[in-house]
């Protein structure tokens, strides 16, 4: 039964996939074809941000995601930071809120996620060169200013949930230099009783193969996407202050994946 299931849900997420390049090259034409480079340029961006919100909307049934809130998503635009557990992480938000991702370069190399996310716009930040981080704070403004959400995973790097290790302060320096408040979220999965563990099937981190841990998450029979959205954001003048105190509330209420 897993495997069938975990076939079955192969091959509708792959047929997804297939479906949502079509879109996205149609709206590129179209984007194309209207003048002016700054108006073509947000038709772009913002009907490809709806079309990857359907599309996450779609991959979450496939996979058999059950997402439930505590909270409520903030209204876009909006600069939110949560927990990093792996590429589901993605998927579910995108499918809970239009946004753009910010995103470690080499994710761009990552298979099947890595240029789905290039399609959709996701900003992709060389940490090694530093002149890179100007070129994407611009970006963050500008998506900002489009009316969209960014979000952004401050622990640099996925974990298996045990913890909620410390946050990267070098990207919160926008928010902080411009006093725009910063909503955070916790994020944590859970499988059904009898079913592996969230933490290995569905967090991603340490050195696991992307396709074998990808099979193993498509033959889960259902996983509980658990988003606990706080109601006011926070707001610093300090980058480094403001990563402490969203990393402290993250922690307050996130729950460790078992």
């Amino acid at each position: 039964m897993t495997f069938l299931r975990a076939s079955i849900r192969g091959v509708l997420l792959a047929v997804s996939i297939g479906l949502l390049l079509v879109p996205l090259f149609g709206i590129r034409i179209v984007a194309w074809m209207v003048p002016g480079a700054g108006r073509s340029a947000r038709i772009r961006d913002r009907a490809s941000t709806f079309a990857f919100r359907q599309w996450a909307r779609v991959a979450c049934w496939v996979i058999g995601v059950r997402p439930k809130l505590r909270g409520t998503p903030p209204a876009p635009p909006f600069f939110l930071v949560s927990n990093h557990l792996g590429y589901l992480d993605i998927v579910v938000m995108a499918s809970l809120a239009p946004c753009v991702f910010v995103s470690k370069a080499d994710v761009r190399n990552w298979p099947i996620i890595g240029r789905l996310c290039a399609a959709v716009g996701t900003i992709f930040l060389d940490r090694e060169q530093k002149r890179d981080l100007p070129r994407t704070m611009g970006r963050i403004e500008a998506v900002l200013g489009s009316g969209r959400g960014v979000v952004l995973f401050p622990e640099g790097t996925s974990t298996k949930g045990d913890e909620v290790v410390r946050f990267r302060p070098s990207l919160l320096e926008l928010p902080a230099r411009s006093g725009r408040g910063v909503h955070y979220a916790a994020l944590r999965y859970q499988t059904r009783f009898g079913s592996p563990p969230a933490s290995t099937t569905v967090c991603w981190w340490g050195d696991a193969p992307f396709f074998p841990h990808l099979w193993g998450m498509l033959a889960v029979r259902s996983i509980d996407a658990e988003v606990v959205f706080a109601a006011e954001p926070i707001e610093h003048t300090d980058r480094k202050a403001l990563a402490r105190a969203l990393r402290n509330a993250v922690a307050e209420s996130f729950e460790p994946v078992v």
